[in-house]
């Protein structure tokens, strides 16, 4: 029972990562085609952000295998 509670625990931060990520993709997008001159520095929080969230999946991943 532990192993399952575990998998649906590294699921659930996958499935949030991705829906995190893509949300900070679209946004970016959203504010480059409304300040084309602002690309680089939204660019750059863009990339900074997704890689903190991937950083949380991550380790959401392991303390879930962990914990199993």
């Amino acid at each position: 029972m532990g192993g399952s509670i575990a998998a649906i625990g590294m699921g659930l931060a996958v499935i949030g990562a991705g829906i995190g990520i893509g949300q900070i993709g679209g946004k970016a997008m959203e504010a480059i085609a409304r300040q084309p001159e602002a690309v680089g520095d939204i660019r750059a929080n863009m990339i900074l952000t997704a890689a903190l969230v991937e950083g949380a999946a991550l380790i959401a991943i392991v303390v879930s295998f962990l914990v199993k």
